[in-house]
């Protein structure tokens, strides 16, 4: 669409480097007012280092920042605030022992007749009054711990509104959130910038991009590609734009040719999470599992992997009935879990890229007297490193350093190193931009060219249907649809997901 919304904020010749890695090389961008301006581009490209640039959190080497005319350089993130900059980050970082109110206001709590004492009822009513003006309905006395991923996404959002800033930053916003939060989130953010604000939007769903966009600004490792109105450019061309190449294939399904049954799930069942849940994944095949957010489609899987083992029902690997109490049970079993949330239970963010690679198989890398074979653990590593493409410095460089797709291909590297023969993967390319969503896609297809089987859930439709040969549906808990590729149909499948509609396949 035309925008004449004037200038807010010019980003001229940004550089920052980090010990290895340039982040950002003369990176220029100009923000307007009344626009959602949209940074679009690979993990790794510069998004998320040039708003916190922006936003106070790093220093930028060189380069000008001109905010409402005036050169401005932020020193904190409380400096970036007072001059009417908020930014919510993609990774979440709540007080989880205290309630939505106090998380919200923290260091700035409204107090009794100016004495240290916080006026919680003030409190909780001003958090009140923020939800119903923006359509989100949390009870601000609840405790954050006691918060859904998506429930803590819509308050750090609130948060952010309520200081009331003229320009906010969202890196991944919807990144946790179902269709219908997003709906409300979008309605937010139009209401936002007609009050003469600006949002600077981050994320990697084309599907969004196009209906909130006004402009996008595509960067490419760490430099600037281009500016276009949202109008003016097709999914194809942007594309093109992050990954300097014609993507052809998003989702690359190859056919495979389909074997025998590799597990065997018989009415399991979790008191609270899922009951009588039966199905059977094949040799050869990528199964998916689809459903709204809380249909117990992570509890499902983790129950089949031994981190909560279920109350009821039966588990056969290859024919052969077994009982699974443990991860290790299911390692042992040739089986490998990569995690919805890569953070809390997926790395050791406080070690290196190899040390998380090669942690959990250290076993298979042992020689006599179970002394690690050093020289054959840092070549295995490596060989993943390359594998996978993923961006970092060295093999030793800190984990939490590297972008959310790079630590989620971490993740992913970590469980290829056991050589499993039954991959669960929980959201797999969720945060991971296109190029990398290409890459994680083709490597479940090498793996059911193997002969292997791969068991998906993804919250993304193009992605489930993309990719599986068959589909399962679930909804509190319950089975409710069961779709060959060639019956795969989005509104059949979210009817199952939203209405408990039984679907048998034939």
């Amino acid at each position: 669409m035309e925008n004449n919304s004037e200038t807010i904020l010019e980003m001229d010749n940004i550089c920052k480097s980090f010990p290895g890695v340039k982040a950002l090389n003369n990176v220029s961008i100009k923000f307007k007012k009344r626009t959602v301006h949209t940074l679009m581009g690979e993990n790794g490209a510069g998004k998320s280092t040039l708003m916190k640039v922006l936003s106070g959190i790093y220093q930028m080497d060189s380069g000008t920042m001109r905010l409402r005319g005036e050169d401005v350089i932020f020193q904190t993130p409380a400096s970036a605030l007072n001059h009417g900059i908020a930014m919510v980050h993609q990774e979440l970082s709540p007080i989880v022992d205290l309630s939505v109110a106090e998380n919200m206001f923290v260091g700035r709590e409204p107090v009794l007749f100016k004495l240290p004492v916080i006026n919680r009822k003030e409190m909780n009513k001003k958090a009140n009054a923020l939800f119903e003006e923006i359509g989100i309905k949390i009870d601000p006395k609840r405790r954050m711990g006691d918060l859904s991923v998506a429930e803590m996404q819509m308050v750090e959002i609130a948060k952010a509104i309520s200081y009331d800033a003229e320009i906010l930053i969202l890196d991944e916003p919807t990144s946790a959130i179902s269709d219908a939060e997003v709906s409300v989130l979008f309605k937010i953010i139009r209401n936002y910038t007609q009050k003469n604000k600006a949002v600077i939007y981050i994320s990697h769903k084309m599907e969004e991009i196009f209906q909130i966009s006004d402009e996008i600004t595509v960067l490419r490792d760490g430099e600037f590609i281009g500016t276009n109105p949202a109008s003016d450019v097709s999914e194809k061309e942007l594309i093109k734009m992050m990954v300097g190449r014609n993507l052809n294939e998003i989702f690359p399904k190859t056919e495979t040719k389909i074997g025998d049954v590799s597990l065997r799930v018989e009415n399991l069942s979790l008191s609270g999470k899922f009951s009588n849940i039966s199905f059977e994944a094949r040799r050869g095949e990528i199964l998916g599992i689809a459903g709204l957010m809380g249909a117990g489609r992570s509890e499902l899987v983790e129950s089949i992997f031994g981190v909560h083992p279920p109350e009821s029902g039966s588990l056969y690997i290859n024919g052969k009935e077994v009982k699974i109490r443990s991860p290790e049970d299911a390692i042992d079993l040739g089986m490998a879990l990569i995690t919805e949330d890569r953070k809390l239970t997926g790395l050791n963010l406080k070690d290196s890229v190899k040390n998380n690679v090669s942690i959990v198989f250290l076993k298979k890398l042992a020689r006599a007297f179970s002394v690690v074979d050093k020289g054959r653990e840092v070549s295995s590593v490596e060989e993943l490193i390359k594998k996978l493409s993923i961006k970092t410095p060295s093999r030793n460089t800190n984990v939490s350093s590297l972008s959310g797709g790079n630590q989620q291909k971490v993740v992913i590297a970590k469980w290829l190193l056991s050589d499993p023969n039954i991959l669960i993967l929980d959201e797999p390319t969720r945060g991971i931009d296109v190029g990398a969503k290409a890459e994680v896609h083709k490597l479940m297809n090498q793996f059911t060219e193997e002969g292997k089987t791969v068991i998906m859930i993804s919250s993304e439709m193009p992605e489930i249907m993309g990719m599986s040969d068959r589909l399962l549906v679930l909804s509190e808990g319950k089975l409710t649809g069961h779709f060959q590729r060639s019956e795969f149909d989005q509104e059949k499948i979210l009817a199952c997901a939203m209405n408990h509609i039984e679907k048998e396949s034939n």
